[in-house]
């Protein structure tokens, strides 16, 4: 049957909302039928894949419409179409059939799909014997959607995709074309409006900003050397292990020598990827760190949001390079027995035209309500953990990373605000829950499905919550804590820790007796969650000040209350974090505009607070009381607590079967000699450690490399504004 005339100028047009029963080869009454738009053509002859003729094609309108009958069934065809001078070869996307089935209808529609990343949005694959580009995009209230790229002019009307009705999303496998290729999303929404040309939510590379097209491409690596790695950290208790994390952006780390990249800033050139495995990784080698953890890695738009406002969450930043480059990062850092972990931001995302947001015309990603949809902090949306497709969505992303880059964790960023519905919002400015309280059950749910689907598939992947909040049970198993309030996250960032600590720091010695609780009070409650102690980039931006302008005093002093702080907390329970340049005492706030102030460690005072840290690191990791019950309470006890006069502190850190570590901080600019220090085991303590070392710039203070424990206590020189470790080695010799 002809179709209607104003069926085929819709189709012609580019608004027909259902080329596909327009288009292609179909099968009719009157045997095998073919229909297709070829511009710019005059004679179209058909053939199979296999070069085999079928029939010709004849023009019925001058816009380019071609029909014809064809032999044998319905198939995949190559058009051969010639102008009389030019001669070329179009295979017909519209002859084949979809790509996507009922397999993946089912699974998607239950919200249960984990492996949306290998169906969704671009891969070159093989299809009907044909190789080509698939695209496929959830926008389920849409008219229309058609994909426009490089490789049609940019022409919505060229290549309309299919509609899944049961599932919202669109599909179109495009054949010869292959990776490289950029393309974009032409979306009409239900009223008509045609949308800004939109991203691809799952897109694996993107185009270097300002240019926002997605790029077809292939994400991870084909071949990794890790194997050791990963099944190290499967089969053992990270909370028993080691961890240091060196905090970094990869783009102010150091900047690369000199490049014309189109889109980079006038003297500030990012570093490839392999450009910073050869430097950044035998750094942190050499400083004894156990991981690098990069603030957000995944493509966003604005470069001093340093990546927390992303709009490709799939897509490794086009500022370093191919996606390949981020893949061989890990592989290299995971040979040379470092972890890599990545900030992964689910929180919020923002309202740039070629987002997520409004994406198919309506609020499909975000809550169309203000008050549940968009973030008062950072001006952005804020995702609807609700809908089953955003949760997978996300999910999905959680698990792709682990997978296709072999990350050993993520640091899910801004916890507290996705959790509580009240979230930097006054009274009428929320949206209660069904019970009336500010609980986001829907989050909550979310955040329970993602750790659950990411350790049940990824042994050794952790997940960080940075969480500010008293919410209760953030590392408890959800299996554990029931569907309300256990998260199932592995470690917790402690804000509490750090608050507290900074803000003693920063008082004078001489008023910190009046606030020794500053110290004393975290340990009430070190062992409720696995935490983290982050020193990170949020403090020391935004006039916060870097942590040696913190530290009170004259210049001397801040830097021995910088050593004194960083042994304190080395020896503190917990899982440690340092951002990138406080290792060398940074004197500048951090900018992700200019790279790290390397010339300062030709000062003494910068070389030793660096020096400090490495042996800091060392120590913790050779020493298993260190570390070992960093997340458990038997591995911590006071033998000086309330000493608030002297501003000392003294503890033991302990593991089973395993020499006991005292750790001792004076936070005042006197000496203590003859200090009597109550220990456990009589015999030989070695000092391991001590940040009043001439060689880190200290005065010089110590106890000669040993102490000696006689009816429960040794007198011991305490340096000040230092902290001092001691292991126990052995019995008093006869």
């Amino acid at each position: 049957m002809k179709p209607p005339a104003t069926a085929i100028a819709a189709l012609l047009d580019g608004t027909h909302a259902d080329p596909f029963s327009l288009l292609g080869v179909l099968a009719g009454p009157g045997g095998t039928f073919a229909r297709a738009v070829l511009p710019g053509a005059r004679d179209v002859r058909a053939f199979s894949l296999a070069d085999k003729p079928l029939g010709t094609l004849e023009m019925v309108d001058e816009r380019g419409l071609f029909e014809g009958k064809l032999s044998g069934p319905p198939q995949p065809v190559r058009y051969h179409c010639s102008d009389g001078a030019h001669t070329w070869q179009v295979t017909d996307p519209f002859s084949f059939g979809p790509v996507l089935g009922p397999t993946d209808d089912f699974l998607i529609g239950q919200g249960t799909h984990f492996r949306l990343f290998d169906k969704m949005g671009a891969h070159v694959i093989d299809h009907e014997g044909a190789t080509g580009v698939h695209f496929a995009v959830w926008a389920p209230n849409a008219s229309l959607v058609a994909v426009v790229g490089d490789f049609n002019e940019w022409d919505g009307r060229r290549h309309p995709m299919r509609r899944r009705a049961d599932t919202g999303i669109w599909e179109i496998f495009i054949p010869d074309i292959a990776r490289g290729r950029a393309y974009k999303f032409r979306i009409t929404g239900p009223d008509g409006t045609v949308q800004p040309l939109k991203a691809d939510p799952y897109a694996f590379f993107s185009e270097l900003r300002p240019a926002t097209a997605s790029i077809v491409a292939a994400p991870g690596k084909p071949e990794w050397g890790d194997a050791a790695h990963r099944a190290h950290w499967a089969r053992i208790d990270a909370r028993r292990q080691p961890i240091s994390i060196y905090e970094v952006h990869a783009g102010s780390w150091r900047h690369a020598p000199h490049r014309d990249i189109p889109g980079h800033a006038e003297g500030h050139v990012f570093p490839t990827w392999d450009e910073l495995a050869d430097q950044l990784i035998p750094y942190v080698i050499d400083m004894g760190f156990t991981h690098i953890e990069f603030l957000p890695v995944s493509e966003h738009p604005y470069d001093p949001s340093w990546g927390y406002q992303t709009t490709g969450l799939y897509a490794p930043s086009a500022r370093f390079g191919e996606p390949e480059g981020f893949a061989r990062f890990v592989d290299g850092a995971h040979r040379a027995g470092l972890g890599v972990l990545i900030d992964w931001v689910p929180a919020h995302f923002p309202t740039d035209a070629h987002g997520l947001a409004k994406f198919d015309g309506t609020s499909l990603y975000e809550h169309a309500d203000p008050r549940q949809g968009f973030h008062p902090d950072w001006n952005t949306a804020i995702y609807n953990f609700g809908r089953r497709e955003v949760e997978a969505f996300l999910t999905n992303n959680a698990l792709f990373w682990a997978e296709k880059y072999h990350v050993d964790g993520l640091r899910v960023d801004a916890v507290a605000s996705m959790l509580h519905r009240d979230y930097s919002r006054e009274a009428g400015e929320w949206v209660p829950n069904d019970q009336g309280g500010r609980e986001n059950w829907e989050a909550v749910h979310f955040l329970q499905g993602m750790n659950r689907a990411v350790y049940g598939s990824h042994p050794g992947v952790v997940t960080v919550a940075e969480e500010s909040t008293t919410w209760p049970g953030v590392c408890m198993p959800v299996e554990e804590g029931g569907p309300r309030t256990a998260l199932g996250f592995g470690f917790k960032w402690n804000m509490g820790f750090m608050n507290d600590t900074l803000q003693y720091m920063a008082r004078e010695p001489i008023h910190r007796q009046h606030h020794h609780d500053d110290i004393t009070f975290g340990v009430t409650y070190a062992f409720t969650e696995n935490f983290v102690l982050p020193l990170s980039h949020d403090e020391v931006v935004h006039g916060k000040r870097s942590l040696i302008d913190k530290m009170s005093g004259d210049e001397w002093q801040q830097f021995a209350n910088l050593r004194a702080y960083y042994g304190m907390m080395w020896g503190y329970p917990g899982k440690k974090l340092l951002f990138m340049g406080q290792e060398f005492a940074q004197r500048r706030e951090w900018s992700e505009a200019r790279e790290l102030d390397w010339g300062l460690l030709h000062h003494a005072p910068h070389w030793g607070v660096r020096a400090w840290v490495r042996d800091l690191n060392r120590v913790y990791r050779a020493l298993p009381a260190l570390h070992a019950r960093d997340c458990e309470s038997d591995g911590f006890e006071w033998v000086v607590v309330d000493d608030a006069a002297a501003s000392v502190f003294a503890w033991l850190r302990k593991a089973p079967g395993e020499n006991p570590v005292a750790v001792v901080s004076n936070f005042t600019p006197a000496v203590h000699w003859h200090y009597r220090l109550p220990l456990p085991h009589e015999g030989t303590w070695r000092e391991v450690l001590n940040s009043d070392a001439a060689i880190y710039g200290g005065s010089g203070q110590g106890n000669q490399g040993a102490i000696e424990v006689k009816n429960g206590a040794a007198l011991v020189i305490v340096p000040p504004l230092a902290t001092v470790m001691f292991e126990f080695i052995g019995s008093l010799q006869g």
